[in-house]
């Protein structure tokens, strides 16, 4: 199935900004990411802590709306979802 995956700020200089990726059904967030990060491994070093936790501060939305880290691995894609990863946000 195809999912659109979008990124931003310093994500979409490693992955671009808006790509069709190719994922298998039933797939969850996490799938998408470490497939992204299987290709490059300085997506890896960004998506991902050593140990191959997501980081904390990676940010994630999936069709418009916000999923926690930890619901990554929960939350099914299906024919396209858009997934969007943003980086941490600092402002003042």
């Amino acid at each position: 199935m195809i999912i659109r995956m979008r990124a931003f700020a310093q994500f979409k200089e490693l992955i671009g900004n808006d790509l069709q990726v190719e994922i298998r059904e039933g797939a969850d967030v996490m799938v998408l990411l470490r497939q992204l990060a299987g290709n490059n491994p300085k997506v890896q070093e960004a998506f991902f802590d050593p140990s191959g936790d997501l980081k904390e501060y990676v940010i994630l939305m999936v069709n418009r709306k916000r999923i926690q880290r930890d619901q990554a691995e929960g939350v099914t894609l299906h024919e396209g979802d858009e997934v969007a990863v943003f980086p941490p946000v600092a402002g003042g």
